[in-house]
């Protein structure tokens, strides 16, 4: 059964990380699908950019996977996150629009999209908000969505050798 329960009772960077992650992850397809440089692009791409980094900063103080010190892995992802916005930002200035799409698209489906799949393992908030505290659907969700995400990877680079070919 869901319950925001477990995520009011999280410390406020954990909400706070959680609802710019949650932001990241529903602005993303818009951006990423709207037609190239009008005014909702670029307005949904900003605050894209601001969400991201807002998730990315605030998982620096959320240390629940630690592996050197307080830091763990996802703590590496969130510092590529933090250049890949620069990068992406950087290239959409320079009018380099092959760049720009590449990396924050890649920015989109990695730096959101795997750490989604880790929010779910059991005992972790978001897992508990829904799936409940005791559920092990949270690792089955992490199988299910981690095959998918591999295929998905392993399919595009197909379809990029393909193209190149």
């Amino acid at each position: 059964m869901t319950s925001l329960a477990p995520l009011l009772e999280a410390a406020p960077v954990i909400q706070m990380h959680a609802a710019s992650a949650l932001a990241a992850l529903v602005l993303g397809p818009v951006a990423i699908h709207r037609r190239r440089r009008d005014r909702l692009h670029k307005t949904v791409g900003y605050v894209w950019i601001v969400a991201m980094a807002a998730a990315a900063i605030s998982s620096f103080w959320i240390h629940s996977m630690p592996v050197i010190g307080p830091f763990g892995p996802i703590h590496a992802l969130s510092a590529l996150a933090l250049v890949s916005l620069v990068r992406g930002l950087a290239a959409a200035i320079r009018r380099d629009i092959a760049t720009h799409r590449a990396v924050l698209r890649g920015l989109y489906y990695y730096g959101v999209g795997v750490p989604m799949i880790f929010t779910l393992l059991p005992g972790r908030v978001m897992s508990r908000v829904l799936f409940g505290p005791d559920s092990a659907a949270g690792l089955w969700a992490v199988a299910v969505l981690g095959l998918m995400a591999v295929a998905w990877h392993l399919l595009g680079r197909r379809r990029a050798l393909r193209r190149n070919a």
